[in-house]
């Protein structure tokens, strides 16, 4: 009984901070990722059983809020020749370092939120 209470104060407390307008729907629905890019049409192009228009354009649209538009064209090398990630990721060289810091970080992204 408690926790419903709480739950109704939370929900009528952010209700109001609508300023009017209802966010009821905001509150309880999800929200859908989808983006067209270099990331989205090569992740469609690999014709994997999971790579769907959805799923794709979810990680197209993370990446576009994690990575650099340079970065993303690199990003799409590593989706033609998978083996270009390996060599970056044992590479001296410190640019090719902080590329496989940054693409780490956003795979783990976007696995999160578009369900890898």
């Amino acid at each position: 009984m408690r926790t419903t209470v709480l739950i109704l104060v939370a929900v009528t407390a952010l209700s109001a901070c609508g300023a009017g307008k209802s966010v009821t729907r905001a509150v309880f629905a999800p929200a859908t990722l989808d983006a067209n890019g270099p990331i989205k049409r090569a992740c469609l192009a690999q014709n994997r059983r999971a790579a769907t228009s959805a799923r794709c354009g979810c990680i197209q649209a993370v990446a576009d809020r994690e990575l650099s538009n340079a970065q993303q064209r690199r990003g799409v090398k590593a989706f033609k020749d998978p083996h270009k990630m390996q060599e970056w990721r044992q590479s001296d060289r410190s640019s090719d370092n902080a590329f496989w810091d940054v693409w780490k970080a956003y795979g783990q992204t976007a696995s999160r939120l578009c369900g890898g």
